[in-house]
């Protein structure tokens, strides 16, 4: 099931990756969003494993949740840059222990032709 797909912005190549509210409920927070975090496990099309942290505001209306701890990591790993579109989806794999999947891709142009490639 995919959660959401996000064209990356300069801040989250350098800082953290927003994350939309509406995902909330299927990243593992409850009602109520009584923790202001949860851990996730997630395998890109590689197969690797990555372990990323999602927090939300401590207060105010909004939550503005954020994947912050490993974010970077990947960033820096991927060579991931403005523009990228980073889809994640809820896709337990027993096996690895991942819970999420995460898919990056780069618009390239392959013989005058624009083209979706996977990062």
């Amino acid at each position: 099931m995919k959660l959401f797909e996000k064209v990356l912005t300069q801040t989250d190549i350098d800082k953290r990756l927003a994350v939309p509210t509406a995902s909330l409920p299927q990243l593992g927070f409850g009602n109520g969003h009584a923790n202001h975090y949860v851990d996730l496990v997630v395998k890109d099309s590689t197969e690797r494993v990555w372990s990323f942290r999602c927090s939300t505001r401590l207060t105010g209306n909004h939550p503005k949740p954020y994947l912050s701890s490993g974010w970077p990591e990947f960033v820096q790993t991927k060579s991931l840059a403005i523009n990228d579109v980073v889809h994640l989806y809820k896709e337990e794999d027993e096996a690895s222990g991942a819970q999420f999947r995460i898919k990056v891709q780069r618009k390239i142009s392959l013989l005058g032709q624009p083209f979706w490639a996977d990062v």
